[in-house]
């Protein structure tokens, strides 16, 4: 049982402890408990979204065994939860926070679900996410080395050395605080956005084989720069990236749908 799955299950004890006993939240008929907690029904609805969470499978893959294991586990997790409740924990510390951030994400999941169900992204729809995409992307890639160190000093130091006839390859190897010292510096291939600002502008600025005439500094240190090579960026293939697409132009449209709803909703924010 992985930290993910307990976690679920302490979001599930929590909401069937502050179910009414007896009935639905909702107000309706309560279906045929698995078991009774003090005077408290857990239903089977309960009891089949527990067994789901906690082992990836459905009720009807477990053994009768198995089922009475984690039906073990659920009513433990009911009686301590009840008597958290009776120590007045869900009223402490973060519990409350927690219980309402669970009750948020749980509601915003299912709401997301109901509106996208009729809602599936077309071909079109696919395409044009496809193509914004690909325009945003850089146009370039770069290869390059470094040497990172800690002053501006040293820095001035290799870039004098490296004027000199120094071997880049050999004074990032002894000098480097960067792990790509190992290979001489060597960053291989990368898009700018890989790289923090001051890195990726220094390098675009660079030809192919020069070096940074002035230490370039970020929030690692100084760096002194080679650019190796370039080449325009490929963009990945429509298929390849289809399922990804469809996950953007879903959240898309249900942010869209959130947007509408803040519209007409009374909000007041408290400074």
């Amino acid at each position: 049982m992985n930290i993910s799955r307990i976690a679920a299950m302490g979001v599930l004890a929590l909401m069937t402890a502050c179910t009414p006993k007896g009935e639905l939240a909702t107000g309706a008929a309560a279906p045929k408990p698995v078991a009774t907690v003090n005077g408290k029904a857990l239903t089977s609805a309960q009891f089949d979204f527990f067994v789901k969470t906690v082992t990836g499978k459905p009720v009807e893959a477990l053994t009768i065994e198995q089922r009475g294991q984690v039906l073990d586990t659920l009513v433990r997790a009911e009686v301590v939860a009840q008597q958290a409740e009776k120590d007045g924990l869900d009223k402490q510390g973060d519990a409350p926070a927690s219980m309402a951030m669970a009750r948020l994400q749980i509601l915003e999941q299912a709401a997301m679900a109901n509106y996208l169900k009729d809602r599936k992204p077309s071909d079109a729809e696919l395409k044009a996410e496809y193509d914004a995409q690909v325009a945003a992307m850089p146009k370039m890639q770069y290869k390059a080395r470094h040497i990172l160190v800690k002053t501006k000093e040293e820095a001035d130091r290799i870039i004098a050395d490296l004027k000199k006839g120094a071997k880049f390859e050999k004074l990032a190897a002894a000098q480097s605080l960067d792990g790509s010292k190992t290979n001489g510096g060597d960053l291989g291939w990368f898009s700018p956005t890989n790289m923090v600002k001051p890195f990726a502008d220094a390098v675009a600025g660079l030809k192919k084989g020069e070096t940074t005439s002035a230490p370039v500094q970020s929030e690692f240190g100084w760096h002194v720069i080679r650019l190796d090579d370039t080449r325009e960026t490929a963009p990945p293939g429509f298929d390849t990236v289809k399922d990804r697409l469809g996950q953007i132009v879903e959240a898309k449209k249900f942010k869209a749908y959130g947007d509408d709803l803040l519209k007409t909703a009374k909000v007041e924010k408290t400074p």
